[in-house]
């Protein structure tokens, strides 16, 4: 046993001989370099470079510019992968070799992948012998050399814009006056120009200060402080008259159509912290959609910013790595008529209130007008605080989109009640004898009456009601149908439930009908029933449409559909819509200012009080709907706040006339 032991010694010396004196191998140096590499450890990846690379670069010179180069152009995915050859080399008494490797990765400009010859050289460090990297920038990217940079420059998206159904601009992509000045030109002069245009700019002068003091101004940079509408060529030119001050032309969104629009399209403005949080792919030099249709269709209209990575080489040549194309947002065209639009508004006065116009065949929205307004083009140029404080104390409230709200309809409710009568048995042509202006069904209303404005002496059947909109006869209407059929009439009409419309609209209500006496009121559009000026005027083209409402389409080329079918049955939508007609062409109907425009008209008119207790007077809505009955192309739902001391419904009707006149005629 002692001899074979003794025999083994030597063989195991040998073998362990062997394997001290073996020679480290590049493709096993490498592999641990591209596992380095892969993890992003340019730590450790600088510790295997060759001498000369270390003498040339230091340790935080390399970590910190390959890891910039990498986070600033969003590498991610890094695949690093050596490409090991069939054949092994052969590198026992070499002093350098090549070995092939692929470098993949995606960038914030797209996929980049490329092939190289990675080149290890041996050396000898503390008496041992080894394969040591000898790199270069190429590695990073094959376009970069010695000491170039690396840049990245954003491909903006061209914003998609919007038109109305006639092709006119209602967003676009145009021009702006950006008015500024150089401080080193103020010379001697700066208490003189402050002053200047501070009152030409309506900007006090510390807020000018404040544009003057920002960090990156220097004496010799122009300084922009206010936009205007190249429209004030004039007042663009008298500013650039103030020594030191200047005017150029840059690319901007300008909102042709001002106020008439404003809350319909609304505005874009520079994205801050929150919309940074929930749009990840947004920088802050971005701009976003901040109301309106510009902010609905925020996403279409965007489209998607491009980028290019690229190096900045020799004579001020770009050397690109990669190139994402941007994409522009998709252009939005309307079924909205411009003309139509700017009509109802300038009708509208600035006085508080709303306006919905369709064609009742097609369900095209043509005009939706909130007033007062406001001009957006005032956000892109820089509201003054003067300005913004006008708009958010203003009484009237310009910043409020009332078509999009929900209100007590009044009057403007009868033909649903009657619709909704009929369809449930009710006779049309029993009439209701009450004498006086007021009326309780008996004494357990208390001191609480129904209303009406006439009383004519007669007794009085659906058609005379709804032509001299007499409200008691609508109460006891709806008392007769009862509070479960009252509602759900209603509810077939689209009541408490969401408006099929690209737009938000508030649904409308019929409200918590708790007593007798919320049940009448609601036969006539008050208690707690409210409606958006969209949904009348939605709801009375079941009246042309044998029964039928239409969905309503925002942006042109829609198919048309129907949202509520049969709400009532045709012969009943007629019987209504004769009523309607006689509003207008009978002496005492409450449409009757409009019958000498010569058009087929139908229509109702209404009034909603609001009044702390009865026998107060109290304010009133106006309202106004109207329709061409023969060609049925335009369906106006307009209201007016505060019209108790104008008039009443007679106010609205004055101002509805010239747009029926001009686009039905």
């Amino acid at each position: 046993m002692k001899k074979i032991i003794a025999a083994l010694i030597p063989a195991v010396f040998i073998l362990l001989l062997s394997a001290c004196t073996e020679q480290p191998k590049p493709e096993d140096k490498f592999q641990e370099y591209v596992r380095l590499w892969n993890s992003g450890n340019f730590e450790g990846m600088y510790n295997d470079l060759s001498s000369d690379v270390q003498k040339s670069t230091s340790k935080e010179e390399f970590v910190s510019r390959y890891k910039k180069i990498y986070s600033g152009t969003g590498v991610n995915h890094l695949k690093v992968t050596y490409l090991k050859p069939e054949k092994p080399q052969d590198s026992k008494d070499k002093k350098q070799v090549s070995l092939p490797v692929s470098i993949k990765m995606d960038t914030m400009a797209g996929p980049v992948s490329f092939e190289k010859k990675a080149v290890l050289v041996k050396e000898e460090r503390d008496k041992k012998s080894d394969w040591y990297i000898k790199w270069d920038p190429s590695y990073i990217y094959p376009q970069l050399i010695g000491n170039e940079k690396v840049s990245v420059r954003t491909l903006n998206a061209k914003r998609g814009q919007i038109y109305d159904r006639n092709g006119s601009p209602l967003a676009e992509n145009g021009k702006v006056y950006q008015i500024g000045l150089i401080p080193e030109k103020m010379m001697d002069k700066k208490t003189e120009i402050l002053s200047k245009l501070s009152k030409e700019l309506q900007m006090s002068e510390s807020e000018i200060m404040k544009q003057l003091n920002q960090s990156w101004v220097k004496p010799g940079y122009f300084v922009p402080l206010k936009e205007l509408s190249l429209e004030d060529k004039d007042r663009a030119a008298k500013l650039t008259e103030i020594p030191s001050v200047s005017a150029r032309q840059v690319p901007a969104r300008v909102y042709p159509y001002k106020e008439s629009f404003a809350h319909l399209i609304g505005y874009i403005g520079p994205v801050i912290k929150e919309d940074l949080e929930k749009h990840k792919d947004y920088s802050a030099q971005d701009q976003i959609g901040k109301r309106g249709l510009e902010q609905v269709y925020e996403e279409q209209l965007k489209g998607k910013n491009g980028s290019i990575i690229y190096v900045n080489g020799s004579n001020k040549t770009e050397k690109v790595i990669a190139e994402k194309k941007a994409k522009d947002g998709q252009n939005l065209k309307l079924t909205v008529d411009a003309g139509l639009q700017k009509k109802i508004y300038t009708q509208l006065n600035n006085e508080p209130g709303s306006a919905a116009a369709i064609n009742p065949s097609t369900g095209e929205t043509l005009a939706l007008v909130s007033s007062p307004s406001f001009d957006p083009n005032k956000y892109i140029h820089g509201l003054t605080q003067k300005e913004r404080e006008d708009l958010t104390t203003n009484p009237n409230n310009p910043l409020l989109n009332r078509f999009s709200y929900a209100y007590a309809p009044g009057s403007t409710l009868k033909p649903l009640t009657a619709s909704i009568s009929l369809e449930n048995g009710i006779d049309p042509n029993k009439t209701m004898d009450v004498k006086g202006l007021q009326w309780q069904k008996d004494t357990s209303w208390g001191n609480y009456y129904v209303s009406r404005v006439h009383e004519y002496g007669t007794p009085v059947d659906m058609v005379d009601a709804m032509i001299y909109s007499d409200n008691i006869y609508f109460a006891q209407k709806a008392l007769e149908l009862g509070k479960d059929t009252f509602t759900k009439g209603l509810k077939k009409f689209g009541f408490n439930e969401k408006i099929p419309f690209p737009y938000p609209i508030t649904s409308s209500k019929t409200g918590d009908i708790q007593s007798e006496i919320q049940l009448a009121d609601s036969g006539y559009g008050q208690a707690q029933v409210q409606m958006s000026s969209l949904h009348l005027a939605l709801s009375y083209s079941a009246f042309l449409n044998k029964g039928s409402i239409v969905i309503p389409t925002l942006f042109l080329n829609n198919e048309q559909s129907i949202w509520k079918k049969s709400v009532m049955s045709e012969d009943h939508a007629y019987q209504v819509l004769d009523m309607m007609k006689q509003v207008i062409s009978n002496r005492r109907g409450t449409g009757y200012g409009l019958h000498d425009l010569g058009i087929p008209l139908a229509g109702k008119t209404g009034t909603a009080e609001f009044k702390e207790k009865q026998g107060e007077k109290g304010k009133e809505n106006g309202w106004m709907v109207a329709m061409n009955t023969e060609n049925p192309r335009l369906l106006v739902s307009m209201m007016i706040e505060n019209v108790q001391d104008k008039g009443g419904s007679a106010h609205i009707v004055s101002q509805m006339k010239p747009v029926l006149k001009d686009y039905l005629k």
